[in-house]
């Protein structure tokens, strides 16, 4: 019985300990979540990115930059600084990388961009801020070089597309059926292209038409954002139950802006 009890306080000791050091690791703000700059080739542009310290000690912060790509399935894949085609680490300054705050002090960081001459291409990185403390001697691990032991971080997403660069593109294709016999919801997949060089919001429409009598049915409707030169698959589902018995038109609309087309693809299917 004993034992029992020294378990469950340990237990419960122990995920004090853990809770209280997650919420010590995120204990910083910062705004806005995404820049979004404008400049044309050869300019240079600037943003305030705010941090406050809500943490009860001082706090040290560093700001490092990453790349990233988007995999087919819609999954950000983190790459070292300035590996990528589109890449943005190059062309920002931050200042200043490195910087203490008390508790509930906060400051601005000016990160500034300098857009490449002849370059109208759209390019992106990751602002990666980091909360930091010093480490003793006796604490140091070897790996951490750097004496500071890294509690937190919060990603900033940094985009650049010149005002001028209007080239929005997209398409959808491909459109087919991936569910199993057994499946009670019936899956079906599409191919999204960037064709253009904008980062585009898309919403897709699967919309199902009986060919007997008209009528239409939205069975579901996503919305995502496609990258250049990223292409997507996207999912789409419904319940089987979800139609009545027929033959069907199935179709799946891109909408990627009110100056743009609607884009679609379509293919015929039977509910038994």
């Amino acid at each position: 019985m004993m034992k029992g009890r020294l378990y469950l306080k340990l237990t419960f000791l122990i995920m004090i300990f853990l809770l209280s050091n997650n919420i010590n690791s995120q204990d910083f703000e910062i705004s806005p979540a995404t820049m979004n700059f404008n400049a044309e080739p050869g300019q240079t542009q600037t943003i305030p990115m705010n941090i406050i310290n809500h943490s009860s000690q001082k706090s040290a912060f560093t700001v490092v930059l990453s790349d990233y790509i988007i995999n087919k399935e819609g999954n950000k894949i983190i790459m070292p600084p300035a590996s990528t085609e589109h890449s943005l680490v190059n062309w920002i300054s931050i200042n200043p990388p490195f910087f203490e705050l008390n508790p509930n002090e906060s400051r601005q960081v000016i990160v500034s961009i300098q857009a490449p001459v002849g370059d109208y291409s759209t390019k992106w990185a990751h602002i990666n801020v980091r909360s930091t403390t010093e480490q003793t001697a006796s604490l140091a691990d070897k790996k951490l070089q750097t004496g500071m032991l890294v509690q937190g971080q919060i990603v900033v997403n940094a985009i650049q597309s010149p005002r001028s660069n209007v080239n929005y593109k997209m398409k959808i294709t491909s459109l087919a059926e991936n569910t199993n016999i057994n499946d009670t919801i019936r899956t079906f997949t599409a191919n999204i292209d960037n064709l253009g060089d904008k980062i585009s919001d898309c919403k897709v429409t699967l919309l199902a038409s009986d060919l007997s009598n008209a009528k239409e049915y939205v069975l579901q409707v996503i919305e995502f954002q496609v990258f250049p030169d990223s292409p997507r698959i996207i999912i789409m589902s419904f319940n089987k139950n979800a139609l009545p018995k027929g033959t069907y038109s199935l179709a799946a609309i891109l909408d990627y802006g009110p100056k743009a087309n609607l884009e679609g693809t379509q293919m015929m299917i039977t509910v038994d």
